[in-house]
């Protein structure tokens, strides 16, 4: 019998690639960790738009790339709130007030871009073209009234004129209707419209209206609706007739440099980009509409732009943020436009003699890049000339004879007007048929790892280290003592893995919000549940998921909360996972690390106690890796979330559906729910409707999943 224990020890520890050392079973509960030692885990450290470093190592394969690159585009829409896509809103524009200058017109243009929503700008045109000819979109940025941005005469001469940055005064009191000017004057169509909240757009201000609660749980959020505005500004500029569609560009500085890149990630029409003083490793974006939940998990500004890759793109730095991007950034753009073998095509320059700026040198470098890139044909080197600029109330849109349209909504309005276009989006996604799952599996899904994680890791991905002790109970039972982690993720998660001496290939992976102490009575020997588990053959595995028991510096005061930015939840879950994806992240992480176990031929999933939503979610996306899988939902619905600290938030979770919408990702795979008493029926809707599909593989009961049911359900 000893030559057979010695044995199961052997294939169970060889599996996971480490030796181990033999001591007394401790009458407390088991513990994998040094007593007082915390997991040394990185996402204790709190990600920051701020943070001084932004680092992204970049795929070395093309076709590596073109699956991150899908994966960072899914990314960026579903933070965004654009996943699905809303219905454009037909444009409907108006265009009027024609200014004329000597070689070129500017006019006042505002449409829809939702129902009731407005975007504003100003239309420049050359004179005297024939034929069409290039466009260009230019979002103005962070500057004081946006396009209607000037600077005192003595301001400019002093600080423009004299530091190099200017030569005209007319440039530099009113740079961005100098950059229009200049590219019409070369011969571009050029559309200037407002960010939110900016000049003419005043329904809804610029930092708020999306902050709350209720647009979280939604991704209602300023970056999304700016997006929209740029994807029907280009939709306006490629509807004129005089436009050559094959040849868009987009430029626009710091909130507008933001705004170029993210919109030429997201829509394949830009053919050129150039965004000014904003791509680095630095700084991301200091602005609400900047920022939204997801949006930089794992990735950063330079990750976002190199989507663009292998169209031509051009960027300045200035002595700000952007400082080093020709040293920090642009080499990894280098190299992802190096797997196209264009690495000509993307360029960056420090102006570092010049703070945050679009000023005339960085313009005449912007146009030589357009000029090149979109064949405009202008001679070389474009150089600005003098302008007779408008006064700023001169080009606003709104007057008298064109007011702003009756139906335009404030922040309240629109956003009821979001929430029932993304309802009918959900209720159109309803299988009808195992067929039509798929669309169910490809929308919910796709956000559901974005949202939670991208699924259960290969088991090469997972490293095993450890264990402080393995040993042997009075009744035999193997006890192991394991941390795991993703691959370089920097994670630290204290596992407990119990194998019986007869152990048959059958293991439990059981989740509790105690952590890994559930399995324990006080004096560390198993519950009566787990021993009736083990004395029948099957092997437990328990984990501390993050920040529950050995996380806790005292596990009896479980954390309650979680730390979110006041101002603004982007800031705090664009650059970090929420409490609860961080759990069902490690429930994932071991999943895929027992597959290390040669011996573990079945593989259970049971979540009790406050993890038990925790692993229904997870388990939609766990796929064929689960025989079966009971989870108590205790009531628990995403719509009865009050506090933006509540430790189970997840943004966008009822963009979604809820609780219900998620789990169903489970399908047609087995799963067992309890506690469903109390869960709000709309969130359970999606749940019913998919399993309707098999309707076998669906159990929900209304009371609590007991430690005993477990067992009994287990051992059927």
């Amino acid at each position: 019998m000893r030559r057979r224990r010695t044995k199961l020890l052997g294939l169970a520890v060889a599996a996971v690639g480490f030796g181990v050392s033999m001591s007394s079973m401790r009458a407390d509960v088991p513990r994998v960790l040094e007593p007082g030692k915390l997991p040394a885990d990185k996402r204790l450290a709190v990600r920051t738009t701020n943070d001084a470093a932004h680092p992204w190592a970049p795929p070395t394969t093309l076709p590596a790339w073109e699956a991150v690159k899908t994966r960072i585009r899914e990314q960026m829409l579903v933070g965004m709130g654009l996943w699905p896509m809303p219905p454009m809103a037909p444009l409907n524009p108006v265009i009027h007030g024609k200014i004329e200058r000597d070689d070129y017109t500017i006019e006042k243009v505002f449409f829809a871009s939702h129902p009731g929503h407005y975007v504003s700008g100003n239309l420049y045109r050359p004179k005297n073209v024939q034929g069409k000819v290039p466009g260009v979109l230019f979002p103005h940025g962070h500057w004081a009234n946006g396009r209607m941005y000037e600077l005192a005469a003595d301001k400019a001469r002093s600080d423009e004129i004299a530091g190099g940055g200017e030569k005209f005064l007319a440039g530099a009191q009113y740079p961005l209707q100098a950059l229009p000017v200049g590219l019409a004057r070369m011969g571009c169509v050029v559309f200037h419209y407002d960010m939110v909240g900016v000049a003419d757009s005043q329904k809804i201000p610029h930092a708020a209206g999306f902050s709350d609660l209720d647009a979280t749980l939604k991704l209602q959020d300023a970056m999304g609706l700016q997006t929209v505005n740029s994807i029907q500004a280009l939709n306006f500029l490629t509807s004129l007739p005089d436009v050559d569609t094959t040849r868009i560009g987009v430029t626009g500085a710091s909130g507008g440099g933001t705004q170029t890149f993210v919109l030429c990630a997201v829509d394949p029409r830009p053919t050129v980009a150039f965004p000014a003083v904003m791509v680095s490793t630095a700084m991301q974006g200091g602005c609400v509409c900047e920022n939204c939940s997801y949006l930089r998990l794992g990735v950063n500004n330079i990750a976002m732009t190199a989507l663009f890759a292998p169209k031509p793109l051009a960027m300045s730095g200035a002595n700000d943020w952007t400082i080093d991007i020709q040293n920090s950034g642009l080499p990894e753009l280098k190299a992802i436009y190096g797997l196209y073998h264009k690495s000509d095509l993307v360029h960056a320059k420090t102006l570092a003699r010049f703070g945050h700026n679009y000023n005339q040198v960085s313009r005449e470098m912007m146009y030589a890049w357009f000029n090149k890139y979109l064949s405009v044909g202008a001679k070389e080197p474009v150089e600005e000339r003098d302008f007779q600029p408008v006064p700023p109330k001169e080009l606003s849109v709104y007057d008298a004879a064109h007011p702003l349209p009756l139906d335009a909504l404030d922040a309240t309005g629109l956003r009821a007007h979001l929430t029932l276009v993304a309802n009918d989006q959900l209720a159109a996604l309803l299988p009808k048929n195992v067929e039509a799952f798929q669309e169910y599996r490809r929308i919910i899904g796709t956000a559901a790892r974005i949202m939670l994680d991208a699924g259960v890791p290969a088991p090469d991905e997972v490293n095993a280290a450890g264990p402080l002790h393995a040993e042997q109970t009075a009744t035999g039972v193997r006890m192991f003592r394991i941390t795991a982690t993703r691959r370089d993720a920097g994670e630290q998660i204290p596992i407990l893995a119990l194998l019986p001496q007869n152990f048959g290939g059958d293991v439990v992976l059981w989740f509790d919000g105690a952590g890994k102490q559930h399995l324990f009575d006080a004096a560390g020997n198993p519950k009566a549940a787990v021993q009736k588990l083990l004395d029948a053959a099957r092997g437990v595995i328990s984990a501390d998921l993050f920040q529950t028991g050995e996380f806790l510096t005292d596990p009896s005061k479980p954390l309650t909360a979680q730390a979110v930015n006041s101002g603004f939840p982007g800031y705090t879950f664009g650059y970090n996972r929420p409490l609860l994806s961080n759990r069902v992240r490690d429930i994932l992480t071991v999943i895929g690390g027992v597959r290390k176990f040669a011996n573990f031929k079945t593989v259970h999933l049971v979540g009790t106690g406050e993890a038990g939503p925790w692993v229904g979610l997870a388990r939609g996306l766990a796929d064929d890796r689960i025989a079966r899988c009971l989870a108590d939902l205790r009531g628990f619905g995403f719509s009865k979330i009050q506090q933006m600290s509540d430790p189970m938030l997840l943004p966008g979770a009822l963009k979604y559906g809820g609780i219900g919408w998620l789990a169903a990702l489970a399908a047609p795979h087995e799963l067992a729910l309890y506690g469903t008493e109390g869960v709000p029926a709309d969130e359970m809707n999606g749940l019913n409707v998919v399993y309707k599909l098999t309707p076998e593989k669906l159990t929900t009961t209304a009371t609590p999943l007991t430690d005993e049911i477990v067992a009994e359900q287990i051992l059927k």
